[in-house]
């Protein structure tokens, strides 16, 4: 991995960060938490971050991060280090909240640094859609009707993509009425993340 490569992406980060493209519709105000190393090969997309995320600035710090660690079978060092997964939502704000739960992710997001920071990762081998936006953005045509048939049919993504519902406490009557996620779907997800985070970080060019 060149130096040019870190510096870039460092940069990207910065602009990132510092990004208010939707801070009149933010009720919180802006705090994009975006979490990518270099080298990762790992990336989760997920929604947007909840409220405790954006008050601690830590990616899914929350009990629905608590259920995707243990989906994974990984701790929260593992989880939380960046040469190993890269973490990106689909809107990088706190949305607010709805008459249901938050809101959506703003659609500022993905067209403004999703690509370019794609672009900076060069290593990932495995990606973790978690949830329906991130399904339709990165499946388009190829996802089914419904986020149920998407998941249930992830050896038609494999190996690049695992399609997942969101791990929140709310999904708790899916996850009971789906029993074939856990005994099917999991396992294979815990074996390829374990492959790829034994294999080690990728080497430097």
């Amino acid at each position: 991995m060149s130096r040019l490569r870190y510096a870039s992406l460092d940069a990207l980060l910065t602009e990132v960060r510092a990004c208010r493209a939707c801070a009149p519709h933010l009720p919180l105000g802006p705090r994009p938490i975006v979490r990518v190393g270099a080298d990762a090969r790992i990336l989760i997309v997920g929604q947007a971050p909840g409220i405790r995320v954006h008050e601690t600035g830590i990616p899914w710090n929350d009990a629905s991060g608590d259920r995707l660690r243990q989906w994974l079978g990984v701790d929260a060092a593992t989880f939380l280090d960046e040469s190993q997964f890269a973490i990106i939502p689909m809107g990088f704000c706190y949305p607010g909240r709805g008459k249901s739960g938050d809101n959506p992710p703003r659609r500022e997001c993905a067209p403004l640094w999703l690509d370019r920071l794609l672009a900076q990762l060069p290593s990932i081998e495995l990606t973790l859609l978690v949830g329906q936006y991130a399904q339709r953005h990165f499946l388009g045509a190829r996802r089914k009707p419904t986020l149920t048939e998407t998941v249930r049919a992830w050896k038609d993504y494999a190996p690049g993509f695992v399609p997942l519902p969101h791990p929140s406490p709310r999904n708790q009557p899916w996850f009971k009425q789906h029993p074939w996620f856990e005994d099917e779907v999991l396992p294979m997800l815990r074996e390829r993340v374990g492959r790829l985070l034994r294999h080690g970080p990728a080497q430097s060019g």
